[in-house]
Formats: structure tokens, sequence, C-alpha cells
């Protein structure tokens, strides 16, 4: 129960003093990191957003999707269709990507939560997942196998304004206040009666629907703002990396968000996002050594399973408590 009402929030203030902490620190990481490590935490903040987006249905409407890589890949591949081909300025095609990946999200979640729920509903996602995966290498415009590679940096154009985000670390920096934007939205939606009233449907659906909450309604929401909030953070990936490849809507990478939310703890805010850091971490040290990060990623899963069930921050809760007893 104390996990349960640590995700309600717990002392919101606190929430956002940790997110305007972080952020401040993130905005000083040029300053202290050479380029790759640089590059390296563009991506925990993309997949700390991909993480948290997960978490909305996992901790705080007790969904299980196994197909979240297809919102990532869908906000990728829309936002480099839309910058490269048809030439769209950045900010306009990261929205669009990202409502594209909520339109996605909520044909799927009509379609899967009509039809079934829990390890069914987990299951239809995956396989609607390895659907869009099987597109993409099928589709010649999307670059079948290869990929889209070569994508250019984007140019920010503010009325009379222009940032070149190809400059310097203006794109990192854009990226860390684009995704704490997000976190920010994210942890918003947990606070509000809506998030309240899918925490309550979590524990107990049928009494929730007895309530006047409609259970499904409810769900299909959520699914559908995870999506967007999934493609979002995916469509940042596409310019960041310069590449986009069908392995974004692959099964593994699916596998990705659940990883970061078990490691850091799905009862608590920002379980998922620190669990990005600790898995990104162990992937940059092990990188050069073939098969070790995969050995590495299961032991830690299977630490995490056997000793720390609510994951590291659960850990560290329990830690401080038997501090306090006398």
């Amino acid at each position: 129960m104390e996990h349960r009402s640590s995700f309600l929030g717990g002392p919101a203030r606190r929430d956002w003093i940790v997110l305007a902490v972080v952020m401040a620190l993130g905005l000083l990481v040029p300053s202290v990191l050479n380029r790759g490590l640089i590059f390296i935490a563009g991506l925990v903040w993309i997949n700390a957003v991909f993480g948290l987006s997960f978490n909305l249905l996992f901790g705080l409407s007790g969904v299980l999707s196994f197909g979240q890589a297809m919102f990532f890949a869908a906000g990728a591949y829309a936002a480099a269709v839309f910058t490269q081909s048809l030439g769209w300025p950045f900010l306009p095609a990261w929205i669009m990507a990202a409502a594209a990946g909520g339109l996605l999200a909520a044909v799927v979640g009509a379609v899967a939560l009509r039809r079934s729920e829990g390890v069914y509903f987990a299951i239809l996602t995956l396989s609607f997942a390895e659907l869009l995966h099987l597109l993409i290498t099928n589709t010649g415009m999307l670059g079948r196998n290869d990929g889209l590679s070569g994508l250019a940096r984007p140019v920010l154009s503010l009325g009379a304004a222009r940032l070149d985000l190809g400059q310097g670390d203006n794109f990192y920096y854009f990226i860390v206040i684009a995704c704490g934007a997000m976190i920010a939205a994210i942890r918003f939606v947990i606070g509000t009666a809506f998030g309240r009233a899918l925490q309550a449907l979590k524990q107990d659906p049928e009494r929730a629907e007895f309530l006047g909450i409609p259970v499904r309604l409810h769900r299909l929401v959520i699914f559908t703002i995870a999506g967007m909030m999934t493609a979002a953070a995916g469509a940042l990936v596409a310019p960041w990396a310069q590449i986009v490849t069908p392995e974004l809507a692959h099964w593994s990478n699916s596998t990705n968000p659940i990883l970061y939310t078990l490691l850091g703890g799905s009862a608590y805010f920002w379980g998922p996002a620190l669990g990005a850091v600790l898995l990104s971490a162990v992937f940059y040290v092990t990188r050069t050594l073939v098969g070790v990060s995969d050995l590495v990623t299961g032991l830690l899963l299977l630490s995490v399973v056997l000793a720390m069930p609510g994951g590291v921050l659960g850990l560290l809760a329990r830690m401080t408590r038997g501090k306090g007893r006398p």
C-alpha cells in the first residue's frame, strides 16, 4: 500500500523540485562530459520519458503492454518522413509525430481493450507491434531493413529567430527541455482526478465500474496518452541518432521500458527514470564486451525479482525506514 500511495505522487512539491534539479544538472552535462557521453545523456533523457510513459499504464492503471515499441518507432519514422521527405519544420513535425503515435494507440487500444485484458492484452499489443515491424521492413519509402539514415539535425524557426540545433550542443539542450516538459506533463496527469480514478480501477476494476468510473474508456484514454508521449520521445531520437531502423519497432525494444520500470521501481514516479539511468550505465560500461551487457541485465533483473521486488527505490525506502526505527 505504501508503494501505491507513493506512486500517486507523494508530496507533489517534492517531485517538481526533483524535476527542476535534474533538469538543471542535465543542462550542465555539456560542460563536464565529452561528446560521446553527451550523446548517451541525450538518449537517457529520451529513454526516461519512454519508461515513465510505460509506467502510466503499468504502475498507474495496471495495464501491461508489450507493444510500446510500435509507438516509439511510429514517432521516430513520422518525424523522419515529415522533416526529411516532406520538408516540414521540426516543431510541427514533432507535434504531428506525437499525434500519429496517439492516433495509433487509440486504434490499437480500441481493438485490444475491447477484446481482451491482462496477459491477453499484453500479447495482443505485442502482435500489433510485430505487425508494424513487418510493415516497416517491407515499405520502400521507410528504407525497408536499412531504415532511414543521414537524417539532418533540424533548425528551429521561431518567427524571425532561427536556432540551428545541429550546431554545438544545441540539440542536447532542446532534448533536456522537451523531455523535462513531457515528464512534467506525465506528473500532472498522475496528480489529476483522472489519475486517481485510474489508480482506483487498477486496484479493483469491478468496484470502480460500480462506482461509476468507465473502466474501459479510462484505460483507452491513458493508453492513448502513453502512446502519444512515447511517440514524442521516439521523434526526438530520430534526428539525435540521425538514423531510424526497424529495430525501433522490434519486440526487444518493447522490453526496455519494462526493464527500466522494474529496476527502478514501478511504485515510484521516478523509478523508470532511475532504471533508464542505471541500465544505460551498464550498457555503456559493457559496450565493448560482447554478450556481457545482456548477462549483466539478466542478473540485475533476477536480483530485482528475488531480492528487490520494489526495485532500487523500494530497497532504498525500506533501508531508510529501517534506519529510522529505534
